[in-house]
């Protein structure tokens, strides 16, 4: 094949011609591939004569040509010029009579012997051994997992033909386009074309026309026999049959207890879809999210993704779109049939039923005498959240915390852990909040957080029984009053009073309500008893406390 390349003066008076003359007066910078003899081609072109006449054009009949070149099919001219084009190459040929229509002419349309000059330009290149040609553009580092038959992908495209002509794209629809893969909702091409995808992978797919539309085209915007080609992003896939994947980011080397259903979690998330689009956080709000796990209270993907976490546990969570929120979605920021990641880190959780856990760290030997109920006692701790967040310590003050246990002066778990204790003990307690500070928390306390306690009990004091102030460690005297008219002269005043009280106590006979000032207490004694405030107790006025309770008892009966 003689190619001949002509400049601008040739082309005005080219004189007798043995061959096809071929002009490349454009040739794109990049050129995949070359026509070839038997290759399918479509082209656009305008036929005229010398003088400019036109006597055909593919543009006037708003169709182009398409067809197999080097065939005999085109006259031996055309099928000359057409061979080693290049897609959007741009030629004129000048194509002499004998390889042309010769002395017969067409009637009515080319003379006999007539030279015809056309100007083509090449769109589509093509062969029936084609294979898709799938060029990977971009690939995330982390790819779990990759797309096969019968997957539901979502993904964003740009269609073209193979000259660059766009037919179509999902961007300018503002939204991804859904489909099954391997089971005919798409053409073949795009099928196999997005096999093996991962989750944010960018391809370009080019489809030969027997994997696309073939002869028919589509519409007005696919031409018959046309090549597409389709930039491809995924945003993101999944199959019917999957469940919740999990990948355990961080766990605890301490796991003592794992959530299960039932159980109430605090957690930290971010929500992002598989392309990374972030569509939650409650970082954002400062405040975990808070729910009950397994029981309905949220997606069913996160109801069982939660289940098996430790406190401290960082955990990434896939969940399929209907374990999610289906093909609907949710608001503006899930859109439909949408795989969502969480990557939760728990805080803390518990049961209802979750009594106080208490862990004795060192016990003094020889120990005999432990707290009770409205024992008085001093003691050191440190507050903190199970994620180590300390929140108070009583070594911020001068002195130990004191509290008369059972007075419903400390929050209910830590009484309970502070039962039963030795001077010089050291526990940790772990507090449910049903047993803390509870959903409403306190200052410095978030809602439902468990709290953890280290204590160290520093003294004790025996207490009295609720109500009573003075205790005898036996009987009382039998001649109570008596006794306490120390100058007998029938009255108690306040003075006698306190004289006689202060003696019982030195002599290890009674004590007084512990952790409050020994004054205040016996005057609080004395007026008591004095129950006509005249100053002074008579006998009538005098009674035990527990004889008073007696006589309560006789009333209600």
């Amino acid at each position: 094949l003689l190619l001949g390349i002509l400049g601008a003066p040739a082309l005005g008076d080219p004189g007798p011609l043995e061959d096809v003359v071929i002009d490349r007066y454009y040739i794109p910078k990049i050129c995949l591939r070359e026509a070839q003899m038997g290759d399918f081609i479509r082209y656009h072109y305008n036929g005229t004569f010398k003088d400019g006449k036109k006597f055909d054009s593919s543009y006037d009949r708003g169709a182009t040509v398409a067809g197999v070149v080097g065939v005999g099919r085109l006259i031996t001219g055309m099928d000359r010029g057409l061979q080693g084009m290049c897609v959007n190459e741009r030629r004129h040929l000048i194509v002499p009579p004998h390889l042309g229509y010769g002395s017969i002419g067409v009637a009515g349309l080319i003379p006999p012997d007539a030279t015809l000059y056309f100007d083509v330009v090449m769109l589509d290149i093509w062969n029936k051994n084609d294979k898709l040609q799938i060029t990977t553009l971009s690939k995330p580092e982390r790819c779990n997992r990759t797309v096969e038959n019968s997957d539901f992908v979502r993904y964003h495209y740009n269609g073209t033909l193979l000259d660059g002509t766009a037919f179509d794209s999902s961007y300018s629809k503002g939204s991804t386009y859904d489909t099954y893969v391997g089971t005919g909702w798409l053409i073949k091409g795009m099928d196999q074309g997005l096999l093996g995808m991962c989750a944010g992978e960018k391809r370009s797919i080019i489809i030969p026309p027997f994997l696309a539309y073939g002869e028919k085209g589509y519409g007005t915007v696919i031409p018959p026999q046309a090549s597409l080609v389709f930039s491809v992003l995924l945003v993101d896939f999944h199959n019917p049959k999957d469940g919740v994947f999990l990948e355990h980011l961080e766990v605890p080397e301490s796991c003592k207890r794992r959530a299960v259903t039932g159980d109430f979690v605090r957690y930290h998330y971010n929500g992002t879809l598989m392309d990374g689009t972030l569509f939650d956080s409650s970082y954002s709000r400062n405040q975990t999210y808070n729910t009950y796990i397994g029981k309905g209270y949220i997606i069913p993907g996160m109801d069982q993704g939660l289940q098996g976490v430790c406190v401290g546990e960082q955990r990434r969570v896939v969940i399929p779109p209907h374990l999610a929120y289906g093909e609907n979605g949710a608001g503006d920021k899930i859109p439909g049939s949408a795989v969502l990641i969480f990557d939760v880190h728990v805080i803390d959780f518990h049961n209802p039923a979750d009594p106080v856990e208490i862990e004795t760290v060192f016990r003094p030997e020889g120990c005999n005498v432990t707290t009770r109920n409205r024992d008085f006692v001093r003691y050191h701790y440190n507050c903190s959240l199970l994620d180590g967040t300390r929140l108070f310590s009583s070594h911020d003050y001068e002195k130990p915390q004191e509290v008369t246990l059972g007075a419903n002066k400390v929050i209910e778990g830590l009484n309970s852990g502070l039962l039963d204790m030795c001077a010089g003990e050291r526990r940790v307690l772990i507090v449910p909040p049903h047993l803390g500070h509870g959903e409403s928390g306190a200052r410095g306390v978030p809602g439902s957080a468990v709290l953890r306690f280290e204590v160290e009990l520093i003294s004790m004091e025996e207490g009295v029984p609720e109500g009573y102030l003075f205790i005898w460690h036996g009987e009382p005297p039998a001649n109570l009053y008596e006794q306490m008219d120390l100058n007998k002269d029938g009255g108690i005043p306040a003075d006698e009073f306190s004289t006689f009280i202060k003696t019982q106590v030195a002599e290890g006979k009674g004590r007084l309500m512990p952790s409050s000032d020994p004054e205040k207490v016996i005057a609080d004694m004395f007026q008591n008893q004095d129950r006509n405030q005249d100053g002074k107790i008579t006998p009538e006025e005098l009674k035990l406390k527990s004889d008073e309770d007696q006589e309560k008892i006789h009333e209600e009966l």
